[in-house]
């Protein structure tokens, strides 16, 4: 495979027409309907005679690549990494792992994060946002997993290797997927991060439940929902600002073969912005797919 495209929203499926184009073999992962397909209306694009819907602006844009020879992939994305040889990228879901020369990411930017009290004041002191960035430092230390769904599962797996212990809370949910028994899991609503002085710092010492219970942690791992583009930029080591990915003016990070284009890249969170930067991405990911 030339190139995989992480999400099928504007940025997405712009970059996946140019790059197709452009001769390269194109695959798009995606998990579904993204942030456009909950637009009520749209009039502020350009040939749009008359509003239309989010979701019919979408699927016109996903029939046209289809009609293209571009294959899609219904599955959600869970990590992006380098092959062995370092010589392509390796997307991972949790029911495939997919191999192309270049990835353009375009899952939109979430960093979903509970209202709870004592977690965005601890965030880099204990509380984090990516597992195979920060495991290292909990290695012997009991750590906790925020979520319920498969990015979260995926988390707790990584952290396994390296920490004593690896729990996985809920916070007041259900698992949407089947949890090992060897996991503990803790289903019960978290009314605090609570912190400790730690060398002149606060750190996180452990989670306070809805009942009053504490239970002891040193460091607390935020993943809800599925991973966005931030998310899987940070697992691989691209460089992050601000909650946005830091791309120069090909959409390229600076991991070789990795491009991020919408609203992963910040500013204008517009169809108009993340089209533009969907064909710039795709282009040049064609250019390097067909230099590797």
């Amino acid at each position: 495979m030339d190139i995989i495209i992480i999400g099928s929203g504007p940025a997405g499926i712009s970059a996946a027409l140019y790059a197709k184009r452009a001769g390269a073999d194109v695959m798009v992962i995606s998990r579904g309907n993204g942030a456009l397909a909950k637009a009520e209306k749209i009039e502020n694009y350009y040939g749009l005679a008359e509003p239309v819907t989010g979701a019919e602006l979408e699927a016109n844009g996903i029939a046209g690549a289809k009609r293209l020879g571009v294959n899609f992939i219904e599955d959600e994305v869970v990590g992006v990494a380098m092959n062995d040889d370092f010589t392509g990228l390796v997307v991972q879901t949790p029911n495939r792992t997919c191999e192309a020369k270049a990835v353009v990411l375009a899952a939109g930017s979430t960093r979903l994060a509970p209202k709870i009290p004592g977690l965005k004041e601890l965030e880099g002191k204990g509380v984090s946002y990516c597992a195979i960035c920060d495991a290292f430092f909990y290695r012997q230390k009991t750590v906790a997993v925020l979520g319920e769904g498969e990015y979260a599962l995926h988390e707790v797996e990584i952290l396994l290797p390296h920490a004593s212990k690896v729990m996985l809370f809920t916070n007041g949910k259900e698992p949407v997927v089947e949890i090992p028994d060897t996991i503990e899991v803790h289903k019960e609503k978290i009314i605090a991060v609570e912190a400790e002085n730690e060398n002149g710092m606060e750190r996180v010492c452990g989670l306070r439940a809805e009942d009053g219970a504490l239970t002891p942690v040193n460091g607390l791992f935020i993943a809800l929902g599925t991973a966005g583009s931030v998310d899987l930029a940070r697992k691989i080591g691209a460089g992050t600002e601000n909650y946005r990915v830091v791309v120069d003016g090909d959409m390229a990070t600076n991991v070789p073969g990795l491009y991020a284009a919408g609203d992963c890249t910040g500013g204008l969170l517009q169809v108009v912005k993340a089209a533009y930067e969907g064909a710039v991405a795709g282009l040049a990911a064609a250019k390097y797919a067909r230099r590797s």
